[in-house]
């Protein structure tokens, strides 16, 4: 069983900074990616950022320049480090490991960017 582990979201004024963590456990092996994604009220679930076990990033064009993810992987930790944020940026985000067995998600933290 694996489980996903967020914390770190809550309420921040626009322009502001917030950084999201997650941990991953159980039994875990050949990870192919760590990322996250997030999902808004009434809009599809999206991509954020990802990033390979190699250490190659990706971001979502919204956010590229002022977000940035990275992976301790000795912990399997993945971390967002999200600055500038916009109001546009408020949503419930999501981490999510692929293995090669399956993907899984964890259980989602608030991010809302409010004055």
């Amino acid at each position: 069983q694996v489980q996903l582990v967020e914390s770190g979201g809550g309420l921040v004024q626009p322009g502001g900074s917030l950084r999201l963590s997650c941990a991953a456990s159980g039994s875990i092996s050949s990870i192919y990616t760590m990322g996250w994604y997030r999902q808004a009220p009434g809009k599809e679930r999206e991509l954020v950022a990802v990033i390979t076990g190699g250490g190659d990033t990706r971001y979502a064009d919204s956010v590229k320049g002022r977000f940035t993810i990275s992976r301790d992987g000795a912990k399997i930790t993945v971390y967002l480090q999200m600055n500038s944020l916009k109001p546009e940026d408020t949503a419930v985000y999501y981490c999510k490991l692929v293995t090669m067995r399956a993907p899984f998600w964890g259980q989602g933290t608030q991010v809302t960017v409010s004055s």
